[in-house]
């Protein structure tokens, strides 16, 4: 019991890590600004060895049934982690950047639900490069820049990823059904895109 409190306060401290990388994103100006200094969430999850559901679903086939249940709980952390963020900062000085979430949201929810699928497909294929190479690269630099690129690259071209998107649509507060499902799909996606790259390495191996 102790140990399942402590991975789920794990989930929701990787929550707030993205929340503060969404505040500093909205903070600036330059879009290329926000998205580097952004990857200030991923650092921290993965420095101090905080869950984040985009970084744990890639393993989902590596693991045991059980595992599926634990990330879940991941990503219901980083809901509670993103939303204190999101909800907090409506409540301070700093609140007007919450106009600049609610923007984005907007576009986000006048999408179609099969480009917000592809666009999260892509953001996860990235995110699995940027924390397996954390994890496994042998070169100390290669492991930061990693979770640079990584990060960077899919906030400058789009893509949806969904614990980030949890931190907007709270600081917007436009929490709803319509919220609700363009979520899972983002979480569909992020999932099917962040298995890619470990089925086909394991296909790969096999062969």
């Amino acid at each position: 019991m102790r140990e399942k409190a402590a991975s789920f306060l794990n989930s929701v401290l990787g929550g707030m890590c993205i929340g503060i990388g969404g505040v500093v994103f909205l903070s600036c100006e330059n879009k290329v600004t926000g998205a580097v200094f952004f990857c200030l969430g991923l650092f921290a999850i993965c420095t101090f060895g905080f869950n984040l559901f985009t970084g744990k679903v890639g393993y989902i086939f590596e693991q045991p049934p059980r595992y599926a249940a634990f990330v879940a709980s991941v990503w219901l952390g980083n809901l509670v982690g993103t939303g204190l963020v999101g909800y907090g900062i409506r409540l301070t000085r700093i609140a007007g950047i919450t106009e600049k979430a609610a923007a984005m949201c907007q576009t986000k929810l006048d999408d179609s639900l099969l480009s917000i699928f592809i666009l999260s497909i892509l953001c996860n294929i990235l995110m699995f490069i940027a924390v397996d190479g954390f994890k496994n690269n042998p070169h100390e630099v290669g492991k930061y820049i990693g979770i640079f690129l990584g990060v960077t690259v899919f906030i400058l071209c789009g893509f949806e990823h969904c614990v980030a998107n949890m931190f907007y649509f709270s600081a917007a507060n436009v929490w709803g059904g319509r919220a609700l499902l363009y979520m899972l799909v983002m979480t569909l996606g992020n999932a099917c895109g962040g298995v890619i790259i470990p089925l086909c390495r394991r296909l790969r191996t096999a062969q």
